[in-house]
């Protein structure tokens, strides 16, 4: 069973391996590539005097963010590629040419032939991602480390382990959707449908409130803008908090409102004596990068802001809850899978 489950799969499992190859060895040199830079431009601009590091670590940001996403991207829909073309055909396939029939009246039980196929084409499936995943997550060790946020919808996604959950629990998805259908294209389709929502917009919208989020309040001074906050100022309401992050954080809020002392929502008569003849607009940021006088005047009001997020110390619990989820569900699928086969006519 062993054998004959290898002599269909190994055609698959070899363009695989083709595949991974190029894969890692683009990944290796952008590693190196990018430790070497970030040595050189970013840790140098840090160790020498006059230096903007600011400017350094932006730089070096933006000449390897393409080059990051890029392999990323790759890894996102990875999983969903095992599912479509290792775990769809697994049994459609052999229901489209008969081949069950004769299968199925061996000695070989239903649930062991399915077991073997199971546990042999998903291993690889799992060990495949494994690989990308760990490559990726060594390369873009110092793009991360200077952009801050691994907690962004495509870095979490594609770091670390939860890939794994993921390529485990679309292979075992797309094999348990091909013993229903039984035809090839039409459980591919599902296939992706299913993947699609449970895999990237599911986690997109329910990660955050895994775990209770924490509220802090911030005050609205001079280190606002230094981490992306800008003030929103329209006609009527209320005045917002645009952009602010927290870095390595995940930020669960968008537009915070500014409040008063006493929790009171600010609006635009509260900060009158700082607008002059610009109150009744909403003002761009400064295109020359300096700090707005209207800010820099608001920071002075003893202001303040709420903030809901996810802290950065939870980005292990966020990451071991999402894989151990999405292998649950793996195992539910081989569960099914296995159920179903044995109620399986003709």
């Amino acid at each position: 069973m062993t054998w004959l489950t290898w002599r269909q799969f190994r055609g698959q499992f070899l363009v695989g391996l083709a595949v991974l190859a190029v894969v890692a060895a683009f990944l290796l040199y952008l590693g190196f590539r990018m430790r070497h830079v970030y040595d050189t431009d970013v840790a140098g601009c840090v160790a020498a005097d006059g230096c903007d590091v600011t400017l350094a670590r932006n730089t070096f940001a933006n000449e390897y963010g393409e080059l990051v996403t890029m392999p990323a991207i790759l890894l996102m829909v990875l999983p969903l590629l095992v599912g479509l073309f290792w775990g769809t055909p697994l049994v459609t396939r052999e229901f489209e040419n008969h081949t069950h029939r004769l299968v199925w009246n061996q000695s070989v039980t239903r649930r062991r032939w399915l077991a073997v196929k199971l546990a042999m084409v998903g291993s690889a499936a799992v060990l495949v991602t494994g690989a990308v995943s760990g490559l990726l997550t060594w390369a873009a060790s110092r793009y991360d480390a200077v952009l801050g946020s691994r907690f962004g919808e495509l870095s979490f996604a594609t770091r670390n382990i939860v890939p794994l959950g993921y390529a485990a629990f679309a292979f075992a998805l797309a094999v348990t959707i091909g013993l229903v259908v039984r035809r090839t294209v039409r459980a591919m389709a599902v296939t992706l449908l299913a993947v699609a929502v449970l895999q990237i917009l599911i986690p997109g919208l329910a990660r955050g409130h895994v775990l209770p989020p924490v509220t802090r309040s911030v005050a609205y001074d001079a280190g606002v803008p230094d981490n992306g906050g800008r003030l929103a100022i329209r006609r009527e309401g209320p005045v917002l908090v645009t952009g602010y992050v927290i870095p390595g954080a995940l930020k669960l809020s968008t537009n915070e409102k500014l409040l008063t002392a006493t929790g009171g929502e600010t609006d635009t008569a509260t900060i009158r004596p700082c607008l002059g003849a610009t109150s009744s607009v909403q003002r761009e940021a400064d295109p020359n990068g300096g700090q707005d006088p209207i800010e820099a005047c608001v920071a002075g009001l003893n202001l303040h802001f709420d903030v809901t997020y996810q802290p950065a110390d939870r980005y292990w619990s966020f990451q071991r809850l999402e894989f151990g989820g999405f292998l649950v569900l793996a195992g539910l699928s081989c569960a099914v899978a296995l159920w179903r086969v044995r109620r399986l006519t003709g």
